[in-house]
This record gives C-alpha cells, structure tokens and sequence, in this order.
C-alpha cells in the first residue's frame, strides 16, 4: 500500500486544490508521530518507575523473610494466654535424644529434679546468665519490651551483652514468666538483629514450627523451634557435633507435684 492508499482509507479521497495533497500529508505524518510517541512512552513509563521504586527507601523494621511477624504473632498469642494456676511451675524435656527430664518448683522456693524418675531436691531451679533467679524476680519482669530489654540487660553478668538473646528466650519457656512478660520477650527478640529467621522447621519428633537462631558468645548457633499458634518453644539445639539439644515436651503450672518417697 502506497502513501495515497493509506490516505485514502483514513481520510477518504483528498479535496481538489494545489494545496490538498500537501494537507493530507501533514495530517498523516502527525499521526504516525503521536503513534511512534506512545509506543516509545511505555518503555520510558516502565523504566520511571523501576527506578523510582530501586531507589524507594525500605520502610523500617521491614523483614522480607516475615520473621519479624511471626515473632509478633507468637507475642500476641502469649498476651490472650490466660495465666495459668497450680502450686508448681513444671518443665518436661528430652535432652540429647536419651532422657527425659522435669522440673517443679513451688512458689516458696522448693524445687525437685527428675532424670529417668529418679527425683532429688534442687536448690537452684532458675537462673539467668549464670545467676540465679528467685520467683519474686521473675514475677516481677515488667510486660513492656524495651524495659524487659534494659532489666534482663542489668541482670546478666558484665561482659555478658551477647547471651541477651538467650537470656530472652529462656523467659518463654523455661520460666515461670506471665503472659505479658512471654509477649515481651517475643516482641524483644523481634527486635534483635542477632536474631535470624531460617525459615519452617520440624523438631526430632517431627512436630513442624518456625526456627529462628542467634549466637552464643562460645561460638554456637543456638537454633529455637517454636509454634506462633500456641507461643510455645518446641525445641532448642546447638551447632556442633557436641551441640546440646532439648524437646520441650511441657512447660506450666500444674497441680501436680512430683511423686516424693
């Protein structure tokens, strides 16, 4: 198709006159000008904003691998917990894949140990650091993150800054700690960038969960399996061939005390 066809067909057959054709001819190449201009406009649109959203500063806090939330989430769901009652506080786990061992403690500072049944008195059933812990400090851990933060902080040992993470995941389960105080440490160690989200997991007994690891000052990688529908820590394993591992097999009050001679 020539020039004067395609003119034909958009406009129709061109008005007699001197000047007619030359009309025409301005009327076409302006047409396929705009036409060539919006077709270039798309790749520069595209290419607008890919550069306007490269260069786009990332929100704070943001956590591409979701780790983040599902820390909080856990946090929410141990604040709606409802404190639980019972004379004893009661920790049940398997260590190293071999044994099993509880814990009780009662409020007025007794506490027994149990590995394989056979049960003894324990002088010491919580500490922190290397520090032990008495109920009336653990009741008293404040339900707010950063304050929980700058309390477990004063309460390790000086030089001790690197087990804070640890420090803080021991409250969610290896403790006597309220709801409030479990939501707090979750929403701290959300917050710490030594924290790092590895993605869903399953412990030895294949119970699935969501890990998360962060260092130990020795060295080791301590990874955490928990369950951000109950709040609860499922597992606990260090790196290494001689890495420690626990599954927690049941952590609260119970009214059930151990069964003495």
């Amino acid at each position: 198709m020539d020039d004067l066809e395609f003119v034909r067909d958009l406009y129709g057959r061109p008005r007699p006159g001197p000047d007619a054709r030359a009309r025409v001819w301005r009327r076409v190449t302006a047409k396929r000008r705009r036409r060539r201009l919006s077709w270039l406009a798309v790749p520069v649109a595209a290419l607008v904003l890919a550069l306007a959203f490269a260069v786009r500063p990332a929100p704070p806090y943001t956590d591409i691998s979701g780790g983040r939330a599902i820390l909080l989430s856990a946090a929410t769901r141990a604040a709606s917990t409802s404190a639980s009652s019972g004379p004893y506080w009661h920790v049940e786990k398997e260590l190293d894949g071999s044994k099993v061992i509880e814990l009780w403690a009662s409020r007025d500072g007794r506490a027994w140990r149990s590995e394989n049944g056979e049960i003894e008195p324990v002088t010491s059933p919580f500490s922190m650091g290397g520090r032990d812990l008495t109920f009336r400090q653990i009741e008293s851990l404040p339900a707010e993150p950063a304050a929980l933060k700058a309390r477990v902080t004063a309460m390790l040992p000086p030089g001790s800054e690197g087990l804070l993470a640890d420090a803080l995941s021991g409250l969610l389960w290896t403790k006597p700690s309220a709801p409030g105080v479990r939501a707090a440490a979750y929403r701290a160690l959300a917050d710490l960038p030594e924290v790092r989200y590895l993605g869903p997991g399953k412990d030895t007994w294949g119970r699935a969960g969501e890990a998360f690891s962060f260092g130990l000052p020795s060295g080791v990688q301590r990874t955490l399996i928990i369950n951000p529908a109950t709040s609860q820590v499922l597992s606990s394993a260090d790196s290494g061939p001689d890495g420690r591992s626990e599954i927690v097999l049941g952590a609260g009050w119970t009214d059930r005390g151990p069964d003495l001679p």
